[in-house]
């Protein structure tokens, strides 16, 4: 399963990762795309999941109308030991999401 991690996650999530195919924005040296484009080219290198704290991604674009899966973390802050905690329901949902569907991982 190809995921994608948004350019404002810790690196360290990748390698927490590792049962799938995680690639950051950054190993795909998408740093400069806006999220349309981001998004599109996500679709178009066949990722299934994108990963992002970016709560308002959900209102700015239909996803539903995209070939993947959201899953938003939403932290207090962004720094690993708020991230960390969640790492195994990240995995857990990262296992069932749907296409097309978004899903929020909170404490």
């Amino acid at each position: 399963m190809k995921i994608l991690l948004d350019e404002n996650l810790p690196v360290k999530l990748k390698f927490n990762l590792t049962e799938f195919d995680t690639y950051t924005v950054r190993d795909m040296s998408w740093n400069s795309y806006k999220n349309g484009a981001l998004l599109k080219a996500a679709v178009e290198n066949e990722f299934i999941c994108f990963i992002t704290s970016d709560k308002n991604i959900q209102f700015q674009h239909k996803l539903s109308e995209l070939n993947l899966s959201f899953i938003i973390l939403n932290i207090k802050l962004l720094k690993w030991e708020y991230i960390e905690p969640l790492v195994e329901k990240l995995k857990e949902t990262i296992k069932t999401a749907e296409i097309g569907k978004i899903y929020s991982i909170h404490n």
